[in-house]
């Protein structure tokens, strides 16, 4: 039996993982469990999984946390995600929102343990130090269904040529440029074909989610060589090219169940309830348009300039997302903010988890607070 400390249990990684495990109970055990701020669920969690180790951002709501749970241990703050990721798990399942990932991330690796990782900023922001760690132990099992589809095609094979990621294409796919510019939030979150949380459904749209995945399979894959296409489906979720001239891909209905279930009983295929692809169907690829989505040429801009420029990237686009979805600019603004960031910062290196966190709030405070 596997042990599971399942980071970011209230999102939507973390309910569906748990969803699994209830589905699997003679194959997967909870040994730590922890949320941002939603400790009724938190609590119901740890109850029903018998799960004694917890962890709760908001410091505020330790005492509450505590009288729900009296026999947990619990820990609050920036602590909390190391220690849990530290605990007596196989698996560290990895599905919090934004840069405290990181901290979750390394944790893991020092202990020389697997990660499940549906954190996209840990290897956006900190893929130099997550790759060094890994060079001394642990393993990262990708949960993005993209990244898990690339890693799928390449379990059993020892060469490739170039990873073609798949994009749908988000909500706004055949939106006029024009129209862009009054996109509202409300619009913005309601992805055609998967259920994701707020920020990644605005990435999405913008497709700055695909220039992010394309900075992450630079460090899951080690190569440069990955391109992508706009596949509306979401049937292939990416694909990969060898020097023969193959390309293999991996398919299945949008359900971001499968590659969790993947990374957690990998390199077996355990059983699940799912809905079966409907044959014959059409799918459709074709090349995207960077002119009315230029994010993704942001990415090769990251990648080609190292150092700190893919930090700034992410940050300049975590407080621009921020900003929209307060309201307080446009969703044209987005990427252009993100853009004007890389131009301004001068190329720098960071060469710990601190300083990559000191990099990330300063761009991410600079922008924000501007507005």
């Amino acid at each position: 039996m596997k042990k599971l400390a399942v980071l970011g249990c209230t999102g939507s990684i973390g309910t569906q993982t748990l969803d699994i495990v209830r589905s699997h109970r003679d194959e997967f055990e909870v040994v730590a469990l922890s949320c941002a701020s939603d400790i009724c669920n938190l609590a119901k969690y740890a109850n029903e999984f018998d799960c004694k180790l917890l962890g709760i951002s908001d410091a505020s709501k330790r005492k509450d946390l505590g009288e729900l749970c009296p026999r947990a241990e619990i820990y609050c703050g920036d602590e909390a995600l190391a220690a849990l990721a530290s605990c007596d798990a196989d698996i560290v399942v990895v599905a919090v929102v934004g840069m405290v990932g990181l901290k979750a991330v390394a944790a893991a690796l020092d202990r020389k343990k697997t990660v499940a990782l549906a954190n996209k900023e840990s290897l956006v922001a900190g893929g130099a130090i997550v790759a060094e760690k890994l060079r001394k132990g642990g393993e990262i099992r990708p949960v993005d269904s993209e990244h898990s589809a690339v890693w799928q095609c390449l379990r059993g094979e020892k060469e490739f040529k170039r990873i073609i990621l798949t994009a749908s294409g988000g909500p706004f796919l055949d939106t006029p440029i024009n129209e862009l510019a009054y996109v509202t939030p409300e619009r913005a979150i309601a992805h055609p074909n998967w259920r994701m949380g707020k920020k990644i459904s605005v990435d999405s749209a913008t497709m700055m989610n695909k220039a992010l995945e394309i900075i992450e399979a630079r460090w899951l894959f080690g190569t440069t060589n990955i391109d992508y296409v706009i596949h509306p489906e979401s049937i292939v979720h990416s694909m990969v090219e060898f020097r023969d001239g193959s390309i293999k891909a991996q398919a299945g209905m949008p359900d971001m169940r499968l590659p969790i279930l993947y990374a957690l009983g990998c390199p077996e295929r355990l059983t699940r309830e799912y809905d079966a692809v409907p044959l014959p169907l059409r799918l459709g690829f074709s090349a995207p348009d960077e002119n009315k989505f230029p994010a993704p040429k942001l990415a090769r801009r990251a990648i080609a300039a190292g150092g700190d420029a893919a930090i700034v990237l992410n940050a300049a686009n975590e407080a621009a997302v921020r900003l929209f979805l307060e309201r307080k600019i446009a969703f044209t603004d987005i990427v252009r903010i993100a853009e004007n960031a890389l131009d301004a910062e001068p190329a720098a290196c960071a060469e710990s988890v601190e300083s990559v966190f000191e990099t990330h709030n300063r761009i991410y405070d600079k922008i924000y607070l501007k507005y």
